[in-house]
C-alpha cells in the first residue's frame, strides 16, 4: 500500500537503480543498447542482484553514440530485443521504488520502448539523485553524476556502462541520505514532497520530452478515503477471530496445575467450569475465568501455599461474555468500557464456544501493531530498526480510523518510543563493545522523558531521555564511558527516525546523565533555586519512564524527586514560570488565531494544561505520570473545581484528537509531522469542540495562580 511507503525511512527503502544507455539523447527517438539494474534491500546495496542486458535496438548504433559507451552493432548484433527483455527486467523491479540519475530520461525511453512493442507502460514509484541533490544542497554548481560523486566522495567504475553508472547511482543515494536527514528529509514521502517544489528543473525536463519523476500526491487521498470505508470492526464477526474450541479447567484444580498447563499450552487464560460438567458443553452462567495474572498475583499474595489452593479461590465470575455472531466493535466497546482484557464468546443458547482477548483483537484491527514491538526487539542496526519504525505512522491512522481515541493511540505510540529507546540501548551497547571500549562499569538505566513518559506522543516527536547509572563522578570514568554510550544512543535513535532533541535533553549530553546521587544532588538543587532560567526543561525529568536496564535505580531516583518536590509550591511555582507564557489560541473577536491557515495546538492548548498540571501534581505528590491521571488524582485529592478538572481532561483529549488526525494527513503526503492543525480541514463540529477547549484553556493562568501563588 503507497499510503504504507510513503512514511518509509529513505534509509531504510527498499529500491531498485536503474541506468540506459541508448541511441541518442532524444527521448522520443533513442533506442535502448544497454540497461542494468541494482537492487537496495533495507537501504542496503546488494551485490549479488544485478541485472544487465545489451539489447538489440530497431536501428544502427551512431558513432557518436558509441564514443561514449563504447557499444557498436556489433556488440548487438546478437542480444535480444527490448520486447523480449522486458518481462525479466519487470519481474527485477517489482513494486520497488525506482531510483535513477536525471531519470526522466531513462523512464522516457523505457516508455517510448514499450510503446514500440505494444507493452502497456504504467509509470512506477520513483525518486531521481539529480533532484534529491539539489534538494540537499541547492548550491551546487552542477549536479551531474560525476560531480555529485566527487562531492560525495563516490567512487566511479566503468563510467558510460549501465552497469557502472547503476552502481554509482546507488552509492549517491546512499550518501546523500545523511545530508538530506540534516535538512529534515527523513522519509520518502518527505523526499518526494521536496522534489516537487524544484518546478524550475522539473519545467526543464518536461520541455526536454523526459517522464516526470515525482508522482502527485492524489493518489493517497483515494486510498485514504478507501481505508477509512474498509473499516474493519464493521466487517469481522467475533466468530471470524475468536479462538476455539475454549479451554475449561474444573474449579477445583490447583493453581500448580493450571499454571503448567498454561506454560505448556501458551496461553494466558482458562475458563473455569463453576459446576460438575460431564459434557463438552458450558453454559455462561457455569463459568468463570481465571488468567495467568491472576495465578501470578495469588502466590505473590500467598507464597507457595497458593500453588495447591484451587483456582476458584482466584478466578473472575460471572464470566462476561459476547454473542459469537456479532460484529466486533461489540467486542472492543466492552473490553473498553468493563477495562478487560479477556472475553467468551456464546452461541444463541449462551453455550461457551470461543474465547477472545485484547491481543486476539489488537492482531486484526491493526496487525503490525502486533508485530512492530517484536520487529524493534529484533532489529541488530539503525536499518532495521528505522524499518520497523517506519510502520508506526500506518499503525496510528489505521488505529485512529477505527475510531480508537487519539489519547490511546498515544499511549501505543508513547510505548513504541520506549521499545525503541530500548532497543536503541541495546545496540550501542554492542557498540561500544565492538568498540573494545567494554560492558558498562556499573548498573544503568535508560528513562524516556516528556510526552513519551506521561504516554502523551504524537508523531511529531523528538529525542528527550537520560541516564542514571549506579555510582561514578562528572568526568570520571564511568561517567565517560557513558558518555560515549549516550552518544551511539542519540545516533541511532536519530538514524532510526527519531530526531536529536533541539534542546539538548539526552542522555549524552551531561545536563542529562549522572550517577544516582549526581541526579540527587541535582534534584536538591533544583528544588532550591530561585532562579526560573535555571529550571528550562527540568519540569520534564518528573515524567521519567525508565525502559532499559536496572529499571530500578530510575524509580528510586523519581520516587526521591517527588518527595523531595512535595508541598515545595515555591519549586512549583518556578516550574510553571520557567516553562514561560502560553500563547491564547483565541482572537480578541474568538476567531482562531492563526499562521498560515493553521493554529498551533501544542502552543495554544496542550502546553498550559500539561505544564500547570505537572506542576500541581509535583507540589501534591502525585505519581501518575499522564495528564489525564494527574488531573484525576487531583480531583480525588479536592485540589482545584471538579467541573474545571472535567474541563482540561475534556480539553486535551480535543487537541490530541485534532493534531493526530492531522500529522497522519500530512505524513502521508510528505510533510514533516507537526502540532499544526489547518482550521479550514475542521468540521464545524469540530471547531465548536476546539473553541471550546480554547476558551477552557484560557482561564489555566487563573486556575493555577490560584492553587499555587495564593497559597
Amino acid at each position: 500500500m503507497a499510503g504504507r511507503r510513503s512514511v518509509t525511512p529513505l534509509i531504510a527503502l527498499d529500491a531498485v537503480l536503474i541506468d540506459t544507455e541508448t541511441t541518442g539523447l532524444d527521448p522520443r527517438k533513442a533506442w535502448i543498447v544497454e540497461i542494468a539494474a541494482v537492487r537496495l534491500v533495507g537501504g542496503r546495496l546488494q551485490p549479488n542482484a544485478v541485472f544487465r542486458r545489451l539489447v538489440r535496438p530497431g536501428e544502427p548504433i551512431p558513432e557518436l553514440a558509441s564514443g561514449v559507451h563504447g557499444i557498436d552493432d556489433a556488440a548487438v548484433a546478437d542480444a535480444p530485443a527490448f520486447a523480449d527483455i522486458w518481462p525479466e527486467l519487470s519481474t527485477f523491479i517489482g513494486g520497488a521504488v525506482v531510483i535513477g540519475h536525471a531519470l526522466g530520461f531513462d523512464l522516457a525511453v523505457l516508455k517510448r520502448e514499450c510503446e514500440r512493442a505494444g507493452i502497456d507502460w504504467t509509470r512506477p514509484h520513483t525518486l531521481d539523485t539529480r533532484l534529491l541533490a539539489e534538494v540537499a544542497e541547492p548550491d551546487l554548481a552542477d549536479y551531474s553524476l560525476d560531480s555529485l560523486a566527487a562531492w560525495l566522495g563516490v567512487e566511479i567504475t566503468d563510467r558510460h556502462s549501465a552497469l557502472g553508472d547503476a552502481l554509482a547511482c546507488a552509492r549517491i543515494f546512499l550518501a546523500l541520505l545523511p545530508k538530506l536527514r540534516e535538512g529534515g528529509i527523513r522519509t520518502l514521502a518527505e523526499a518526494e514532497r521536496a522534489c516537487r517544489a524544484l518546478t524550475d528543473v522539473l519545467d526543464q525536463q518536461h520541455r526536454a520530452g523526459w517522464v516526470e519523476t515525482v508522482g502527485a500526491p492524489s493518489r493517497v487521498d483515494t486510498e485514504r478515503t478507501l481505508r477509512r470505508i474498509d473499516s474493519y470492526p464493521y466487517r469481522h464477526r467475533i466468530r471470524d477471530i475468536m479462538r476455539s474450541p475454549p479451554r475449561f479447567v474444573a474449579a477445583d484444580n490447583p493453581v500448580r496445575d493450571t499454571l503448567t498447563r498454561m506454560m505448556k499450552e501458551r496461553i494466558s487464560s482458562f475458563f473455569v467450569r463453576t459446576v460438575p460438567h460431564s459434557e463438552q458443553e458450558v453454559q455462561e452462567q457455569n463459568a468463570g475465568i481465571v488468567t495467568e495474572r491472576d495465578l501470578l498475583r495469588a502466590v505473590a499474595t500467598h507464597g507457595a501455599a497458593a500453588l495447591d489452593m484451587p483456582i476458584d479461590r482466584f478466578m473472575s465470575k460471572p464470566l462476561v461474555t459476547v454473542p459469537a455472531d456479532d460484529f466486533v466493535y461489540h467486542a472492543i466497546g466492552r473490553m473498553s468500557r468493563l477495562k478487560i482484557r479477556h472475553l467468551g464468546a456464546v452461541d444463541d443458547g449462551g453455550t461457551v464456544v470461543g474465547a477472545l482477548t485484547a491481543r486476539d483483537l489488537l492482531r486484526l484491527r491493526a496487525g503490525e501493531a502486533i508485530s512492530l514491538d517484536d520487529e524493534i526487539d529484533q532489529a541488530e542496526d539503525a536499518h532495521a530498526l528505522a524499518v520497523a519504525w517506519a510502520k508506526l505512522p500506518h499503525v496510528a491512522g489505521a488505529l485512529l480510523g477505527e475510531g480508537l481515541a487519539a489519547r490511546d493511540i498515544a499511549a501505543v505510540i508513547s510505548r513504541e518510543v520506549g521499545a525503541l529507546t530500548r532497543q536503541a540501548a541495546v545496540l550501542a551497547e554492542r557498540r561500544m563493545r565492538d568498540d573494545g571500549k567494554g560492558d558498562p562499569p556499573c548498573r544503568y538505566a535508560v528513562a524516556v522523558l516528556g510526552s513519551a513518559g506521561r504516554g502523551e506522543s504524537l508523531l511529531a516527536m523528538d529525542q528527550d531521555n537520560a541516564l542514571i547509572f549506579a555510582q561514578g563522578e562528572p568526568g570520571g570514568s564511568e561517567d565517560r564511558w557513558f558518555e560515549a554510550f549516550g552518544g551511539h544512543l542519540a545516533d541511532m535513535l536519530h538514524e532510526a527516525g527519531v530526531p536529536y532533541c533541539p534542546g539538548g535533553v539526552m542522555a549524552k549530553n551531561a545536563a542529562w546523565r549522572g550517577s544516582l546521587s549526581t541526579w540527587q544532588t541535582r534534584v536538591d538543587d533544583w528544588v532550591v533555586r530561585s532562579n526560573p532560567r535555571d529550571l528550562l526543561s527540568v519540569d520534564i525529568f518528573f515524567d521519567l519512564w525508565a525502559v532499559h536496564g536496572n529499571v530500578d535505580l530510575a524509580n528510586r531516583l523519581r520516587e526521591n524527586a517527588l518527595d523531595a518536590a512535595k508541598g515545595q509550591a515555591a519549586f512549583a511555582k518556578l516550574l510553571v514560570e520557567s516553562a514561560g507564557k502560553f500563547e491564547t489560541g483565541l482572537t480578541f473577536m474568538r476567531g482562531f488565531r492563526t499562521e498560515n491557515g493553521r493554529i498551533n495546538l501544542k502552543k495554544t492548548g496542550l502546553f498550559a494544561i500539561v505544564t500547570a498540571v505537572r506542576a500541581l501534581a509535583i507540589c501534591h505528590h502525585v505519581v501518575q505520570r499522564s495528564t489525564s491521571g494527574r488531573l484525576g488524582s487531583l480531583k480525588g485529592l479536592g485540589i482545584g473545581g471538579e467541573a474545571d478538572l472535567d474541563a482540561l481532561v475534556e480539553a486535551q483529549s480535543v487537541f490530541l484528537d485534532l493534531i493526530l488526525a492531522q500529522q497522519i494527513e500530512d505524513v502521508e503526503h510528505g510533510t514533516p509531522a507537526s502540532n499544526t492543525v489547518a482550521i479550514k480541514r475542521l468540521s464545524e463540529r469540530d471547531q465548536i469542540r476546539l473553541r471550546t477547549s480554547l476558551r477552557a484553556v484560557e482561564q489555566i493562568d487563573e486556575f493555577t495562580r490560584d492553587l499555587l501563588f495564593n497559597d
